[in-house]
């Protein structure tokens, strides 16, 4: 199975990095977002990554290029491109990427309608936001999307509040406060598996808008239920929050141990 991965929005409300390289290149703990997000993937034996660039994505096809020399020392016959020989253990990354650039300007619908072309005619595929890290259990996610009857399926969270809740009585006394519950409401947290058929579905737009409607609109949408550790990567504080946990060495989401 593929995995498009969105990796070629703006970032506009993390400019403090994203003035210098594309979103899914800020770094958690040495390496890039957008590392991590496939490392998961890997972990669950889905190698095959299709990445959607668009803004600055010669900083994503340069880090893949020289994926190799980054990782270890090497040795290179200047005047003979592409004999170089590199030292030390082989890289634990077996991983097929396509850099598919898809429009600095385009939203995901699109993205992911153009980088369609490098799957096969017919098969199921994934796409995953550049920007969110989780726990989530990809063979369970794929399992529910295989016993149900729809055509999409995206899996949800239920968030914990930003800000603690205050319960009033008619005379405005508060009678109890919750310190960042957890939401009743289910979100988007952006990893979907998707028949082919979901391409027929796509326009120019946000992937979030019209398709993801429609489909639902059409009983074609599911949503699987992860009650475990999700966290998007949108402000510089959340960078900070991530690297944080990194560094603590309790990490959720990594698999690497």
């Amino acid at each position: 199975m593929k995995v498009i991965i969105l990796a070629g929005g703006l970032g506009t409300r993390l400019r403090e990095e994203t003035d210098f390289k594309p979103k899914p290149m800020v770094e958690i703990g040495g390496k890039p977002i957008l590392w991590h997000i496939m490392k998961n993937f890997a972990h669950f034996g889905i190698t095959d990554f299709i990445v959607a660039s668009g803004y600055k994505n010669e900083y994503i096809k340069d880090y893949f290029l020289n994926y190799e020399s980054r990782q270890q020392d090497f040795t290179v016959q200047l005047g003979h491109p592409g004999e170089a020989i590199f030292h030390g253990s082989k890289n634990s990354e077996d991983w097929t990427v396509t850099i598919a650039d898809t429009g600095e300007l385009s939203l995901t619908g699109e993205r992911v309608r153009v980088a369609s072309k490098y799957l096969n005619p017919g098969e199921t595929f994934m796409v995953a936001y550049g920007d969110g890290l989780a726990d989530i259990d990809i063979h369970k996610l794929i399992e529910f999307h295989n016993q149900e009857d729809a055509i999409a399926t995206l899996a949800s969270v239920q968030p914990i509040s930003r800000f603690g809740v205050l319960e009033l009585n008619d005379k405005s006394e508060v009678v109890d406060f919750r310190e960042k519950p957890v939401s009743s409401n289910w979100i988007n947290i952006g990893f979907f598996v998707f028949e082919y058929e979901v391409l027929d579905y796509l326009d120019d737009g946000p992937l979030e808008i019209v398709p993801l409607k429609t489909l639902s609109e059409q009983k074609q949408l599911r949503a699987y239920k992860h009650s475990g550790f999700w966290q998007p990567m949108d402000t510089i504080r959340e960078v900070e929050l991530l690297n944080s946990i990194w560094e603590s060495g309790t990490v959720p989401w990594r698999v690497d141990k």
